[in-house]
């Protein structure tokens, strides 16, 4: 916000210039003298009368000529303008819009005075037009601003029609521009809540002093800022929002689609929703492969995403708002992602090479499992392995490893269909098509699952008997009923049955160890893989966009509301 002198008296009054910042509703900012941002001219020659402050909207100064619609505030000797009428327009007209703003945000508006901007050609007539108005729309003081033509000087004057006391009185007051960015100031909400009664006291002056009763003018006139429709009104404004016609028109029908449209998705979500709740669904076979699916877990929470960005119902707060704009931007960008990764797919037809691919790298990884399995068997880093359990182990698992590769060219026939359908997932995002991926990796690696089950097992049961038949050694034994070990006291049978046990189960731990540490390394390596792409689905999913795009590029609609009550303290 710029704050610019403008000189209206004899002696003139130089620029100056200060960033305003707002304070304590009691501070008033002094100005500092810099160069003006729009340049200023000299007034009249009368004397100069008290200083009048005229907050001036940014997007106003290159409007037609017409009228300024505001507010006069008399306790701060303040007019904020918030818009221009331009002409042609019916004085009635106008006095009707400003009396339905009035109604709509309780707030007093009128006529302020006028503005010129004489552009290439000369207007004669129109000064004298422009000074006539004063008659039409009654005002002290009378604001007349006007942009001199073909260059970045103004000329401000503010006069009274009312006779002055005595002769040699001033009857022109000498006004202060302050420029200020009307879109900031109304999207920041740097106004004190409307919410409080005491502040919403119809055409009194706002408890609230300074900047703030400024922005209080500016927020609870925001139905002003909504009356230029597509189908333009008998009334034409200039104001923050008139600054592209055909943006306009795209966002007024967007708002008036927007509805039907929302009512019909919600209806079929709904209908999405009760059938994925039917009871069939909950069985025990397709609600253990549901559960275990990450696709279907990403297709829920996106039910749940288009549910929240379609409702009907509309936010009760800020919060509310940010969190549906989040989603809808992470939903977005996520089916933009996803419609890339189909474009590259079949740019080139690269689904053939990539299924043609498959099965000689799902032959080559049985191959190196084949050979690990058969270096286990052997005497691996020089370990010397119970040789009849380690041939047992490897067998078993041998045997696996080849119904595995005979399943693989079973499937490869279909492999080219199969990684056709997940390509047209991605257009319902790419977190879709991540999904069903590392579900593809899960089913191509399920022998190493397998492997590392039977490991695992195997282990657990060995350290579990080592446990018990330590507990035997130093006469405890496992409560199953008081869940703790109590004593007791063994016979020489049980005792020397239970050592050699311990004692065979001590030498087979090295071999079942070996075996399931080597499976557990690659199911981890499996698992890494899978956990990158769910922590890529997460990302997209839970990356607040809108937030951080707002931070980045209008960082003041992120501000917060100024207190309106403090403890112990007035409506500020």
């Amino acid at each position: 916000m710029g704050l610019v002198s403008r000189g209206a008296a004899a002696a003139g009054v130089g620029a100056a210039s200060a960033v305003v910042r707002p304070g304590p509703p009691h501070a008033v900012p002094h100005p500092i003298p810099t160069p003006p941002p729009e340049g200023a001219a000299l007034g009249s020659s009368r004397v100069p009368g008290m200083v009048l402050k005229a907050f001036f909207p940014t997007c106003c100064a290159s409007a037609d000529s017409g009228l300024l619609v505001g507010r006069w505030v008399p306790e701060q000797s303040s007019a904020v303008v918030l818009a221009v009428v331009h002409f042609p327009f019916i004085p009635l007209q106008v006095k009707e819009l400003l009396a339905q703003v009035h109604q709509a945000g309780r707030v007093g508006l009128a006529v302020l005075g006028t503005w010129c901007h004489r552009r290439q050609e000369a207007e004669e007539s129109l000064g004298h037009f422009l000074e006539g108005l004063g008659t039409i729309f009654s005002h002290e003081p009378w604001l007349q601003l006007c942009r001199e033509q073909g260059s970045k000087l103004w000329s401000c004057k503010a006069t009274r029609r009312q006779v002055p006391p005595c002769p040699g009185a001033p009857y022109e007051d000498q006004v202060m521009l302050v420029f200020y960015d009307q879109r900031k100031v109304l999207l920041s909400q740097l106004h004190p809540p409307a919410a409080l009664p005491d502040c919403l006291a119809g055409d009194a002056a706002p408890s609230a002093g300074g900047l703030a009763a400024v922005f209080d003018t500016v927020a609870r006139s925001e139905a002003l800022f909504r009356s230029d429709r597509f189908d333009d009104g008998p009334v034409r404004l200039s104001h923050w929002q008139s600054d592209g016609v055909e943006a306009s028109i795209l966002a007024e029908l967007a708002k008036r689609a927007s509805g039907p449209v929302c009512v019909l998705l919600a209806c079929l979500l709904s209908l999405v929703s009760a059938a994925s709740a039917c009871r069939l669904f909950k069985l025990w076979p397709l609600s253990f492969v549901w559960s275990k699916l990450s696709v279907c877990e990403q297709l829920r929470h996106r039910l749940e995403q288009l549910t929240l960005v379609f409702s009907t119902q509309k936010a009760e707060n800020p919060t509310q708002l940010m969190r549906k704009a989040n989603v809808l931007v992470s939903v977005l960008l996520d089916v933009a992602l996803g419609l890339a990764l189909l474009s590259w797919l079949r740019g080139k037809d690269r689904i053939g090479p990539l299924a043609e691919a498959l099965v000689p790298v799902a032959d080559h990884v049985a191959e190196e499992l084949q050979h690990l399995l058969q270096w286990l068997m052997g005497a691996p880093a020089g370990l010397k392995m119970n040789r009849a359990l380690d041939q047992v182990l490897g067998r078993f698992f041998l045997y696996h490893l080849h119904l595995w590769i005979s399943y693989i060219h079973l499937m490869s026939p279909f492999i080219e269909r199969i990684l056709w359908h997940v390509g047209l997932s991605a257009c319902l995002g790419l977190t879709v098509a991540l999904s069903i991926l590392s579900d593809i990796i899960a089913l191509l690696t399920f022998h190493i699952y397998c492997f590392y089950v039977y490991g695992a097992r195997l282990y657990c049961l060995k350290i579990c008997g080592l446990s018990s038949l330590w507990r035997l050694f130093r006469g405890k034994k496992w409560n199953v009923l008081r869940q703790r070990v109590d004593s007791c006291s063994y016979d020489l049978d049980q005792l020397f049955i239970g050592t050699l046990l311990f004692t065979i189960l001590v030498f087979l731990l090295p071999t079942t160890a070996l075996y399931y540490l080597v499976f557990t390394l690659l199911r981890l390596l499996v698992v890494a893989v899978q956990g990158l792409m769910h922590l890529l689905v997460d990302l997209i999913n839970s990356l607040p966009l809108y937030s951080l795009g707002l931070r980045l590029c209008r960082p003041y609609r992120l501000a917060g509301h100024l207190p309106c009550r403090p403890p112990g303290g007035p409506c500020q």
